[in-house]
């Protein structure tokens, strides 16, 4: 029993590793993509090819694509919101600021997500730890981004990188209401908002996409890599993670998502990881882990087992999770709000 015990935790911590290794990295290939595609190329490989992958996996695994008019609105939406428009604000705030700078900035999701929640009223009874999380965060969003040293070009790239942060906040709030729990196989509402998205990007073409392409072996490899492995197929370990682990400790992901991205753009690309950036860092992911004080405790007292408590979330790359739990685990820091409705059987995660 022990050693059954043992090796699910092995296998579950490889799990996580190898996760936040993909995630982690997505800031690294897109700096390599850039070197010879535009940013609105980079946003239509990620998007089509991406689509591509999961549209043959949600055909494969005997599900389709999602039917109705008002079914598609709402994944249109969440299209713009969760991918054609942060991966598009992404690439080309990767134009002027490092990837591992990126990865960090990305960070403040969850702190964009309250902050949303205020604003709309959904985020009542803000505890003060909560609140001096909030604002600790982004008290460390101001000291990496240092205004009062950074040129016009990086200043606008940190902005655009912000943006994409908050995009995806509000892309998760409008998943969770409108697409979370409504019966679709995540297979299907993933791959649907990412042939949604290539298309909202398509249209966008003529203005930035018709540039010279510069398609070397590197730049190939990591636009393959960053849309297939970074935007598709971890997809399916991120269900299996959250399905066997519970978002509390999937949630330690975000955590590790930025580290990976420094660590990896210092290593290979070079960067320079400066004391402020570091210290920033610090700030910022100890202000996210304080406003998941009380996602972490809802969940222990009321979600002993998965899909009992969870938050609106969905995917990075456009999946609202049938737990609603995704927002916990890529941006950690939305868990905790519970729901009125039953939840799901394991059964009911797609294989």
């Amino acid at each position: 029993m022990s050693d059954n015990s043992g090796t699910r935790g092995l296998w579950g911590g490889l799990r996580v590793a190898v996760l936040a290794l993909l995630w982690g990295s997505t800031f690294l290939w897109t700096e390599l993509a850039l070197r010879g595609l535009s940013p609105l190329q980079v946003t239509l490989a990620r998007c089509v090819l991406g689509a591509l992958v999961l549209f043959v996996a949600c055909y494969a695994t005997g599900h389709r694509l999602p039917r109705g008019v008002a079914a598609w609105r709402h994944i249109v939406v969440a299209a713009f919101f969760c991918n054609a428009l942060p991966f598009a604000l992404f690439s080309m705030g990767q134009q002027t600021v490092d990837s591992g700078l990126a990865g960090v900035l990305n960070a403040t999701t969850p702190l964009w997500s309250i902050a949303l929640g205020l604003a709309l009223g959904s985020e009542r009874g803000l505890r003060p730890v909560r609140l001096a999380g909030l604002l600790l965060g982004f008290t460390g969003t101001i000291v990496i981004f240092a205004p009062w040293q950074t040129t016009g070009a990086t200043g606008w790239g940190a902005l655009a990188i912000l943006g994409a942060a908050a995009s995806y906040a509000v892309a998760f709030t409008y998943m969770g209401r409108t697409l979370v729990r409504r019966g679709t196989p995540t297979i299907s509402l993933s791959a649907a908002q990412l042939v949604a998205a290539s298309g909202l990007t398509a249209l966008a073409v003529p203005i930035g996409g018709l540039e010279s392409i510069n398609p070397g072996p590197t730049v190939l490899v990591a636009a393959v890599v960053l849309s297939v492995f970074c935007t598709a197929i971890t997809f399916h370990l991120t269900y299996r993670i959250i399905n066997d682990e519970g978002a509390t400790n999937a949630a330690v992901v975000g955590y590790l998502l930025p580290v990976v991205s420094v660590l990896l753009g210092a290593v290979v690309l070079g960067e320079d990881l400066s004391v402020r950036v570091v210290l920033g860092m610090a700030v910022v992911l100890v202000g996210v882990g304080m406003t998941r004080r009380r996602g972490a405790a809802a969940e222990a007292v009321a979600s002993p087992k998965v899909g009992t408590a969870g938050a609106s979330g969905g995917f990075d790359a456009g999946h609202a999770g049938d737990n609603g739990r995704w927002c916990a685990f890529r941006h950690s820091g939305c868990a905790g709000r519970r729901y009125r409705h039953a939840p799901r059987s394991r059964s009911s995660v797609d294989t």
